[in-house]
């Protein structure tokens, strides 16, 4: 089966697809017209799909012959980024029409993708050993849908799913190359925000006061401390303070500071859990130190690093060389983004991998979240090709597949959010 030669053939449908949700952008909980355009699709291709309230939608096709249930994921919402014009050397070739909001992560590809991926196995079902689970999730980007979706496709629709698969397009990758490495490959990480409560006091006799500033100030500096003092050098960790509000006037000493930020690390058990046990101390500590008290505004269960299964791993490197060649396969760098997909990776034995979209000549090769952001559209060719490639192979596979899954419930493992 030449899987390369039929993704090539419906590039142009994945380009129409592509280029008409990054026009038509929708931020996330609002992605109302992008699911219609899936809706439409599936239901042109003749493919059952159900509508999940506050999810997505999730599709299935049935193979020709019994065996194995692959789900397919991808995500579909964009960000409140004003997009520029212009990529790395020139104008783009389409352009956000909605201001303020844009695909500066390249959601709309990994849709699209999808999309040409239900296409294209819808079209050769009678070949495939098992079912395939199309998933297409609502607010990656911080909404938590995915809440709402996985326990529907689990305690719901009770799909007998054994293994999933996702992509993520990369701007560090060239385009046309995949790599799809085992271990940890996304980062995990804890969101927090934090309250200070002081005593308020005059510029002019700060002794009077307690100041939540001052006893911010120590617990930053203590914390980034902690992270040469409490974590291996061979773990990767970082620690960052993305917004912090304080103070009414240049004379007062604040009683109330709210400081936000993030933790994230390739380990969450490992080095992320004990650091941020220090944390904790750190706050119990340096308030009292400072006669100040704090208040956990938020500090959810972490999400857990996305980790691709060795074995799958395995299979979809192997189904890259087979479909694509050898010179597809790369090996990038981990990334220390957060991605939902954590979840269905710690519930089911899977991969996500990386699709290559860089082309220095086009002028692609942006980083993600940032106005210039641009894809080479021909990447896609490769992420198809690849997903299609993994799901054939592993349905195929006659092994073990070595994997212990998450010991709490969909809901608790789902509903992780910064």
């Amino acid at each position: 089966m030449d899987i390369l030669k039929l993704a090539q053939e419906n590039y142009d449908y994945a380009v129409k697809i592509r280029r008409h949700l990054h026009e038509n952008p929708e931020l996330t909980s609002f992605e109302f017209n992008t699911l219609e355009l899936i809706k439409n699709e599936l239901t042109s291709m003749g493919i059952e799909w159900v509508e999940v309230p506050d999810g997505g939608i999730v599709g299935l096709i049935h193979g020709g012959k019994p065996g194995k249930m692959v789900l397919m994921r991808a995500d579909m919402d964009a960000l409140p980024i004003q997009e520029s014009t212009q990529n790395l050397v020139g104008e783009k070739v389409c352009v956000s029409k909605v201001p303020g909001v844009s695909h500066a992560c390249g959601h709309d590809a990994h849709t699209a993708m999808l999309l040409a991926e239900a296409k294209i196995l819808n079209e050769i079902k009678d070949e495939l050993n098992g079912d395939v689970v199309l998933c297409f999730e609502r607010g990656e980007e911080g909404g938590g849908q995915v809440g709402n979706l996985l326990p529907y496709i689990v305690e719901e629709m009770k799909l007998p799913i054994v293994s999933c698969v996702a992509t993520h397009v990369k701007w560090d990758v060239e385009a046309g190359q995949i790599s799809a490495e085992p271990g940890a490959v996304i980062s995990g990480g804890y969101g927090f925000r934090i309250k200070l409560h002081g005593l308020a006091g005059h510029g002019s006799r700060p002794d009077l006061g307690h100041s939540v500033l001052d006893c911010f100030h120590s617990i930053y500096a203590h914390m980034n401390m902690n992270r040469m003092k409490y974590v291996a050098p061979t773990e990767i960790l970082t620690f960052s303070i993305g917004k912090v509000i304080c103070g009414t006037a240049l004379n007062i000493i604040p009683d109330e500071l709210v400081f936000e930020g993030t933790t994230r690390t390739f380990n969450i058990e490992g080095a992320g859990e004990p650091f941020m046990n220090q944390f904790k101390a750190v706050l119990e500590a340096e308030c009292k130190l400072h006669h100040c008290t704090y208040e956990v505004i938020s500090m959810k269960d972490p999400l857990f690093e996305n980790y691709n299964n060795p074995k799958c791993a395995e299979i979809a490197q192997n189904a890259v060389k087979k479909y694509l060649g050898e010179e597809a396969l790369t090996k990038a760098e981990p990334w220390m983004a957060c991605e939902s997909m954590q979840a269905y990776l710690k519930y089911w034995p899977g991969v996500i991998t990386f699709t290559g979209i860089k082309n220095d000549a086009m002028g692609t090769g942006a980083n993600h979240h940032t106005p210039e952001f641009e894809l080479d559209d021909k990447g896609m060719i490769a992420g198809i090709t690849a997903a299609i490639g993994y799901v054939i192979e592993f349905q195929n596979y006659e092994g073990e597949i070595p994997f212990t899954p998450f010991p709490g419930t969909i809901r608790n493992l789902s509903s992780r959010n910064f």
